[in-house]
């Protein structure tokens, strides 16, 4: 699947989301993908349900289309300051 459908995903399905996503093992593997996504969605949450937020914007996609998923979820603050 095109990383940049699955942020476009990720945005629609997820509160005010920002997400980057990227190839994790190179240009031609659409299988393996890593993705930041900012939300403030995910204020409050344990790491957990956060990443479990993604995977339900993703839905059926996640068995068909994307074989693994490299994530890493941040709040808006955590990500400024994470910079």
């Amino acid at each position: 699947m095109n990383p940049t459908d699955v942020a476009d995903i990720i945005e629609s399905e997820l509160e005010d989301a920002e997400a980057t996503v990227t190839r994790a093992r190179g240009k031609h593997d659409d299988d393996h993908l890593a993705a930041t996504v900012v939300s403030p969605a995910f204020d409050g949450l344990p790491l957990v349900q956060q990443h479990q937020q993604v995977y339900d914007a993703l839905d059926g996609h996640m068995t068909t289309d994307i074989h693994a998923l490299e994530l890493s979820t941040y709040t808006p603050d955590e990500y400024d300051e994470s910079e």
